[in-house]
């Protein structure tokens, strides 16, 4: 949306703003941010014509071109190298169901073929191929000795097409820790194709079974939360198909659920005469995205970084919190309409201050970071400026429902000079603010603590509309957003002026108060090292480690690429976080990992989680 003011209005607006300046500690004058403003930001990135802004779709793209048009009116300079506000990246949106997948089962009784749609389909992040071989029927696919109880338990599965049922044992119930989760993390598909992988298998058949009534239906392609590729070719199919294929065995999914459902394991090979061959065929979907960046030049070569995302989750995946409601578009007026719109209007009042900056501004609208905190992890490896130059980054996401006058600032440790400096604007601010010295939580500034970048994220709390549909901008308590805005601008006024940037600390130990990380942390030992989430073709890039954690008294590092934990490789997060979780605390792990064009061995002890 082009900004048509007149010139006369351009000038009306600047003699008001004029009157409007407020001192701050410390710091130079600076106009108070507009309530009207940022509601109208808010109101359009959230707006149902924008859809959810989800990656790859054009409305996020739209998004982009707005946030980018804002910059060009308040006079920023384009952030790549002076010619674009947009820089580009190329990132995985998810995959289709290609021409060619082929489904034929030989028996006895002859060949018949499936058909993909109605007897089965593939899980998205199952392999593409072709797969054959002799079927076997291996329970639940759970090996777990947190239950004691192991379906692969002297059944050698290698080179074989495995059955496996959905979910887990009932009886698991009664011994899972955590009384609020409804199934423990075997019952994740992507954990029952890499237990199935790490046996060797070809691939892994999905059954549903009896669902307590529900229907037999299949899992929607696409919904399912896991890797580009699980290294393993995954497929859900019919009860009445697998049912066929067991009656050869004179049993029935009915029979073998009741045993397996007791806690008894109970796997076997169907007949050597039942054969299957299976072609697969996922076309990845790639699609371009861009961060929005725009530059207000200082006296110095030195700049502050004030960032927000602007993508939001489009029409509901799975990170989802309405699951019924995927296919609407989740709006996102929080996460993260409320922070973009403040990037906007900070924007706007450093554009208008009278006198020049000591230091330079640049103003990052980050996307991708619903889908890894992509966009920020593509910026610190391509920064549109010299990264060197960064002397912190003030981070916004999710400050538009300020409840009880409670602000969270995280990453308080991350600067020597932070304590002081937020200590010295007390009163300025109507907020009881709640701090975290750990810069470490799943938001964009993240990205910047390998850097050695100090980070303060700033975060209003989670409430019942996160990431659902009825996240709109109704409910943005605006009079305290701008106060958050305006407490921001003070912050970074400080940072600019100050006679010594803030030095980089490095702070050990999980963060409190933030956002919830991604990964699944919290279940199984402590590691300590931190993911780099911009991809890489196989492995896990560690972003940074912990200090004195398992990881660091080993000698791992930032930068390192995981490849093997103990007995497991490891091709992605999804591999790491399932062997990290079935290992127990004081293992002892042998990982091998890449650095430099090396390959390296390290021993790592495991403990107990922070």
């Amino acid at each position: 949306m082009k900004n048509t003011r007149s010139t006369a209005a351009r000038y009306v607006s600047l003699c008001l703003a004029a009157v409007l300046f407020v001192p701050l500690a410390g710091a130079a004058e600076l106009a108070r941010p507009d309530a009207a403003r940022y509601l109208d930001h808010v109101k359009y990135l959230a707006a149902p014509e924008l859809k959810g802004r989800g990656a790859g779709m054009p409305e996020l793209e739209e998004a982009g071109r707005y946030i980018a048009e804002q910059f060009r009116n308040y006079g920023l300079q384009p952030g790549m190298n002076g010619t674009s506000f947009l820089q580009p990246f190329t990132v995985t949106t998810g995959g289709r169901m290609g021409a060619e997948n082929q489904f034929l089962v030989k028996s006895g009784a002859g060949e018949t073929s499936l058909e993909p749609g109605q007897d089965y389909v593939p899980v998205n992040f199952s392999s593409s191929g072709q797969f054959a071989g002799q079927v076997v029927f291996a329970g639940y696919g759970i090996s777990s000795d947190e239950f004691g109880y192991d379906d692969y338990f002297h059944f050698d599965v290698s080179g074989k097409v495995v059955v496996v049922l959905r979910y887990e044992p009932k009886i698991f119930a009664n011994k899972r820790r955590g009384a609020r989760r409804r199934y423990s993390h075997h019952a994740h598909l992507i954990s029952k194709a890499i237990n199935a992988r790490d046996r060797g298998a070809k691939a892994v058949i999905l059954v549903n079974g009896n669902l307590d009534g529900n229907k037999d239906d299949l899992v929607k392609f696409g919904a399912v939360s896991g890797p580009d590729d699980s290294g393993i070719a995954m497929l859900h199919v019919k009860n009445k198909v697998v049912d066929r294929w067991l009656s050869s065995a004179d049993t029935s999914l009915k029979q073998l659920q009741a045993k397996l459902n007791k806690g008894e394991t109970n796997s076997f090979s169907l007949p050597e005469d039942l054969t299957i061959s299976i072609e697969i065929d996922i076309e990845r979907e790639r699609a371009t995205l861009h961060n929005v960046a725009g530059y207000l030049p200082g006296r110095s070569e030195e700049y502050l970084v004030i960032g927000a995302h602007y993508d939001h989750l489009g029409l509901g995946d799975q990170s989802s919190l309405a699951p019924s409601k995927i296919g609407t578009p989740h709006l996102g007026a929080d996460d993260n309409a409320s922070g973009t719109a403040g990037l906007i209007e900070l924007a706007r009042v450093f554009s208008m201050r009278p006198d020049p900056l000591e230091r330079g501004i640049l103003f990052l609208a980050f996307s991708g970071e619903e889908t890894g905190l992509l966009g920020s992890a593509h910026w610190v490896e391509n920064p549109t400026h010299p990264i060197e130059d960064v002397i912190a980054m003030l981070n916004m996401d999710m400050i538009g429902r300020v409840s009880k006058s409670k602000l969270y600032v995280g990453g308080t440790g991350t600067g020597n000079t932070f304590t002081d400096l937020l200590s010295g604007l007390e009163g300025s601010h109507p907020f009881e603010l709640s701090f975290s010295e750990s810069g470490y939580t799943a938001s964009d500034h993240t990205s910047f603590l390998p850097k050695n970048i100090p980070v303060l994220f700033f975060f209003s709390g989670l409430h019942g509309d996160y990431h659902k549909p009825s996240d709109t901008w109704e409910k943005i308590n605006t009079d305290q957003a701008v106060e958050v805005v305006n407490f921001i601008a003070g912050v970074a006024s400080e940072l600019i002026a100050a006679d010594h940037p803030p030095e980089y600390r490095k702070i050990s130990g999980a963060s409190h108060g933030g956002r919830p990380s991604g990964g699944g942390g919290g279940y199984g030992p402590y590691f300590g090292s931190i993911p780099d989430f911009a991809p890489v073709e196989d492995g896990v890039k560690f972003a940074d480690i912990r200090p004195g954690s398992p990881a660091d008294k080993a000698g791992l590092q930032g930068g390192d690429i995981l490849k093997q934990f103990g007995d497991k490789p490891i091709s992605n997060l999804y591999d790491f976080t399932y062997a990290l979780r079935d290992s127990e605390v004081g293992d002892v792990v042998e990982v091998t990992v890449e650095r430099g064009g090396e390959t390296l061995s390290m021993k790592v002890t495991l403990e107990q989680r922070r």
